[in-house]
């Protein structure tokens, strides 16, 4: 019998997903292997088919999220890059868009370039911006280039020309010349990867798409080996940035799309439930074990950004947050990430404030109560003084808790040098751990005009039901839904996600003056574009249209989509409308009618109709005898004796808290001024009381 799987790369833990023929969800969760991270995907593997009788070579599709391009980036350990660009921006990369994100920081310094200015490359040549050539590319010039390039012993090249969106020929040539000279050496064309305008935002992306290129590769390469070792001949499928899946050999060409595929896998699981629900607005909370991840569902669909930044304190997109980070201008899941999670070390600073984050012990050494070596008091270490976890361990019991160790933590770092109670000491942590994830979700609410008590929450990660409801409290959100399977939810995400590829081009015109006829053709050779990603037949996909606009003179862009299968003259008004609604909405005004709006760019979103997700997921309940506990909710509520449930447990009825639910993928925690029950489709429902 064939099946798929879905597997799911955390800093902590490997999350595995499986859908059986009934439709019930079956799911796995083993600790990460940071040396090897494709023998903790097999651990997961084999126990889940050891546990359901399945045969690893009969598996036909695995479908995989992580966070390998992510890493590379935060941590610096991508490949060593080079960039040939057009004589006179070969400093692009430093100029940025000379915004300073600490406006009152005298002491902040930019993040340095992915490619460092020695292995910055000026070529002569020159396209305008209708794509006539004013000077002919410089072939000699980029030989020489070649030769210093081999002599730095670089492992990537991106190559960006000023005007290549409107004619890609020089670097089209260059691209030739450097794979002659440089064989194995990752190629990155900014044509390739965003044929847009903006030559900073090109640039930086296909610097990214260059840097984490060959670490990418050989993940994906020792991922498949791994598979094939075991006899499993299934194919390897990888969640893009978008929320799409498309083949790893995709992937291979265009690494850059998979930079935010993990947080992403979980915003279209939500969004799924959501469209199952009837629920049109959510706002999706993903907290695991080193980072969390906000996200909004408006009208029951993902919102895209359309500048987003990876590498800062907080990954973001919009323009008020900007410019702490390295641009990505591909199709990405508008998602807000902060360095907090269950592993997040807590500290206290020279000024004797607690600190939590963004370093975390992740799987190795791990929070001090796994016993596994890690000394520092982490989040998990907090909630477990605070009694919110499972003292005899979590994952099923398979990961061993020492309370002992968590208590001694931090008592000797916070405690002590605070003179405070232990347990108050614990509490603090996670407020604090709550305010710094705040920050996340204010990024895709406040941020772009939407305010958070108008939405529900979805919260799932391994901690997500731990924390959701404190963070629901604190913007008053009123109600909390933590869905089935939440602690491994980006896996589901994966096994529920449609096959589907984003491209877009570069289109600058008035929008009164703009050319249906055109247009059109330019639609037409993105649906050709992304049939041939999908290996669909031509026009066989579900199209959704999109078009990129500005008022004329503004420096960044609007996305809003052309609600129709073609762009229609009749349709200009609708689709100011549109334009105006969406700044409004976000800018909180609009201008009047006789300032001019323009087009960028033309997108469009095709997703293969033979691969659309199952119409409804059954979770496979347990039930059984939990102890009660102890449990520490603040000086509010102080310490109570708590009922410890199964999701299986819980009555349709709400009732009253405190109450903690206890599953092998994570815990919820229910406060005493809340109410809880579970739904039709398995998820606990809490409802907050103000």
């Amino acid at each position: 019998m064939e099946w798929r799987a879905g597997s799911d790369i955390g800093g902590t833990f490997t999350d595995i997903a499986y859908i059986d023929e009934r439709g019930v969800l079956n799911v796995g969760k083993v600790p990460t292997t940071p040396d090897s991270f494709g023998r903790g995907v097999m651990n997961g593997l084999r126990g889940l088919a050891e546990t359901h009788s399945l045969a690893l070579s009969e598996m036909s599709e695995m479908v995989h999220g992580c966070t390998v391009a992510t890493n590379a980036i935060l941590e610096g350990k991508g490949a060593r890059t080079a960039l040939i660009t057009t004589r006179g921006f070969r400093d692009v990369l430093e100029l940025r868009r000379i915004r300073v994100p600490a406006l009152y920081d005298p002491l902040y310094v930019k993040p340095a370039p992915l490619a460092p200015r020695n292995l910055r490359f000026e070529a002569d040549e020159r396209i305008d911006a209708r794509g006539t050539v004013i000077e002919a590319l410089d072939e000699e010039g980029i030989l020489r280039i070649a030769q210093v390039l081999r002599q730095h012993a670089v492992e990537a090249v991106s190559v960006c020309f000023l005007h290549s969106y409107a004619n890609p020929a020089h670097e089209r040539r260059v691209g030739e010349i450097l794979r002659a000279e440089l064989p194995g050496i990752f190629i990155s064309l900014s044509v390739d990867i965003l044929p847009q305008i903006r030559e900073y935002e090109r640039t930086s992306t296909a610097v990214i798409n260059a840097y984490v290129g060959p670490t990418v590769r050989h993940y994906l390469e020792n991922m498949t080996q791994s598979l094939r070792e075991a006899d499993c001949r299934a194919s390897v499928a990888m969640m893009q940035s978008s929320g799409g899946t498309v083949d790893a050999a995709s992937v291979l060409a265009k690494p850059a799309q998979i930079v935010e595929c993990g947080p992403a896998a979980g915003v279209v699981g939500a969004a799924y439930l959501c469209g199952r629900m009837g629920i049109g607005n959510a706002i999706t909370f993903d907290m695991g074990g080193t980072t969390a991840k906000a996200s909004l569902i408006e009208d029951g669909a993902p919102i895209y950004a359309e500048n987003y930044e990876v590498g800062s304190s907080m990954s973001s997109a919009g323009s008020i947050t900007g410019g702490a980070g390295y641009a990505l201008k591909l199709p990405v899941i508008d998602i807000s990430e902060v360095g907090a999670g269950g592993g997040s070390i807590v500290r206290i600073d020279r000024a004797g404030a607690i600190k939590v984050g963004p370093e975390s012990a992740g799987a190795v050494p791990g929070p001090a109560c796994y016993g596994t070596g890690g000394t520092e008091p982490t989040v998990t270490d907090a909630n477990v003084v605070l009694g919110f976890l499972d003292q005899a361990g979590l994952a099923g019991g398979t990961v061993p808790i020492r309370p002992d160790l968590s208590r001694a933590a931090i008592d000797r770092v916070v405690a002590q040098p605070l003179a405070m109670p232990t347990q108050e000491a614990a509490f603090g942590i996670h407020q604090l751990a709550n305010a710094t994830m705040v920050r996340a979700i204010k990024a895709v609410t406040t941020y772009r005009g939407r305010d958070p008590r108008d939405f529900v929450m979805f919260a799932f990660g391994g901690n997500g039901g731990v924390h959701g409801v404190g963070l629901a409290r604190s913007l008053e959100i009123k109600r909390v839904i933590v869905p089935p399977a939440a602690g491994v939810f980006s896996a589901v995400g994966l096994m529920v996600a449609t096959r589907s590829v984003s491209v877009a081009a570069a289109f600058h015109a008035s929008l009164a003056s703009a050319s249906a006829e055109e247009a059109n053709a330019g639609y037409d050779r993105l649906r050709a574009e992304a049939d041939q990603l999908l290996g669909l037949a031509a026009g066989a996909g579900a199209y959704r249209l999109e078009v990129e606009m500005r008022y004329v003179g503004q420096a960044f862009e609007l996305t809003v989509p052309l609600l129709a299968e073609r762009f229609r003259e009749d349709g200009k008004a609708d689709l100011r409308e549109a334009f105006e609604a969406e700044h409004a909405r976000r800018f909180g005004h609009r201008l009047d009618a006789g300032n001019a709006v323009e087009i960028v760019s033309l997108k469009l979103r095709a997703t293969d109709p033979a691969r659309m997700p199952p119409d409804m997921l059954v979770l496979q309940r347990d039930t059984g005898t939990r102890a009660d506990r102890q449990v520490y909710f603040g000086s509010a509520h102080g310490s109570l004796m708590t009922r410890v449930v199964d999701r299986g447990d819980l009555p349709t009825e709400p009732c009253a808290g405190p109450l903690i639910v206890d599953e092998y993928e994570g815990t919820t925690v229910v406060p005493p001024d809340a109410s809880v029950h579970r739904d039709t489709f398995g998820n606990i429902v809490i409802d907050l009381h103000y």
